[in-house]
């Protein structure tokens, strides 16, 4: 029988009694990131019409968005031990906030370079949400649940995902698209006024959700949250050497890549699903081309719901692995099979992606002490840069091959997830 200090017990008790308003402010996390991630999708396929770029300039929305995820996971993951969970994610959220602001100049100057330094402030403060509240939810309850738990808490991600494509969708998207050709036949001054007006489009979404995000980090602040046992026990205080631990841990680190290539084959699908419909399906107007992001976002959440059901009865990884070569063959049919057929394999596999991110992290943070736990969720969280090579590497491809065949990039990201969850089922699990 497992063995409580008081303290440990005073803290499940707590947790146990814990009030409605702190645990909604906990889940609003996970639906705040989501909004900032898939407007991304949309800023894409708008920043492509207001500076003309080649799908791999447009595709550096992604590399510096999640450019600072990485940079500042591990920064995180120390603010989090020294300060606790809720200093983290008050801090995280006021830099979404600053970075969402930092809109408004950059659209009023129309210039490039500030939107991606703003995008990046905006992945940085999401970067101390998600290492903070991931490993924060795996705490709130059994061990052995922790990836169902997880995946369910993760559930509420997609309503923010779809939050932040229908803000761009309605808000953003002008509805006005210039060809190639048309653009070429305007004057100068026409020309620049379109352009400028694209980029300004950004402009009120981004002041409002920063403002809101401001607001939002306040109320934290504000509120009392119960502490966990494993905060209440001082355990990471003294210890040392995590981070050599973790990096010489074969069974963690193969988590932290699996983690790269789900998060970089994610971001490209979603990142070009526009593209990808408008460039095989000629003629589909972005506001339309849009509405495959928001069926996959759908398809996404229940996939989420779906699957923290699933793992009552299946064991995470063999979940994992199933979804994983499912969508080796939908990434396939993308590929080869390009048009109406394509563009709903794309949707389709949202469906099994919504699983991995979760899984994965809490088959990599599972059994740790609480050191380990919050180290490991920074070097997790650092392992989303996938999101920014992977999604460089897919409009390099598309600008070379064409967007159908840049699909081959998220398939073989696919295999590498199967072949993780496959070595992890084969060597046994502890989570399920």
């Amino acid at each position: 029988m497992q063995q409580h200090t008081p303290i440990a017990a005073t803290a499940t008790r707590t947790l146990a009694r814990t009030p409605l308003f702190p645990l909604v402010l906990i889940v609003s996390l996970f639906f705040l990131w989501g909004v900032a991630n898939n407007l991304n999708d949309v800023l894409v396929a708008q920043f492509k019409k207001a500076f003309t770029l080649s799908d791999f300039q447009a595709g550096l929305v992604q590399s510096a968005f999640y450019l600072g995820y990485f940079l500042l996971a591990i920064p995180a993951g120390i603010f989090m031990r020294r300060f606790g969970y809720k200093a983290a994610v008050v801090f995280g959220l006021s830099l979404y906030g600053a970075g969402a602001l930092l809109f408004w100049p950059a659209a009023a100057t129309a210039t490039y370079e500030t939107f991606l330094v703003g995008l990046f402030v905006i992945a940085a403060g999401l970067a101390f949400l998600e290492t903070s509240a991931n490993p924060w939810v795996t705490l709130l309850g059994p061990r052995e649940s922790a990836a169902s738990r997880l995946n369910l808490a993760q559930a509420f991600n997609p309503l923010g995902s779809i939050t932040g494509v229908l803000i761009g969708q309605h808000f953003i998207f002008s509805g006005v698209e210039r060809t190639p050709a048309e653009l070429a036949t305007m004057d100068a001054v026409a020309r620049a006024a379109y352009m400028k007006s694209e980029a300004a489009a950004v402009q009120m979404p981004y002041l409002v959700i920063g403002l809101g995000v401001i607001a939002w980090a306040v109320i934290i602040l504000l509120t009392r949250f119960p502490r966990t046992a494993a905060e209440n026990d001082g355990s990471d205080a003294v210890e040392h050497g995590v981070l050599g631990r973790l990096l010489r841990d074969g069974r963690f680190m193969s988590a932290v890549l699996a983690q790269f290539f789900y998060v970089g084959a994610q971001v490209a699908v979603f990142s070009y699903m526009i593209r990808y419909a408008q460039a095989t399906m000629p003629g589909t107007a972005d506001k339309v081309a849009a509405n495959f992001i928001t069926a996959g976002l759908l398809c996404f959440m229940a996939g989420r719901f779906a699957g923290a059901a699933i793992m009552k009865y299946l064991r995470p990884a063999r979940v994992l692995g199933s979804f994983a070569l499912v969508n080796v063959g939908l990434a396939g049919v993308a590929a080869f099979v390009p048009g109406s057929v394509g563009i709903y394999a794309l949707v389709a596999s949202s469906f099994f992606m919504s699983i991995m991110y979760p899984t994965i992290f809490a088959l990599g943070v599972e059994g740790r002490s609480d050191a380990e736990r919050k180290l490991g969720a920074s070097l997790l969280v650092m392992s989303i840069v996938g999101g920014a090579v992977l999604t460089a590497a897919m409009g390099a491809t598309s600008d070379r091959l064409g967007i159908a065949h840049a699909m081959l990039v998220p398939m073989l990201c696919f295999v590498a997830i199967f072949l993780f969850a496959w070595r992890r089922a084969k060597g046994g699990e502890r989570i399920a």
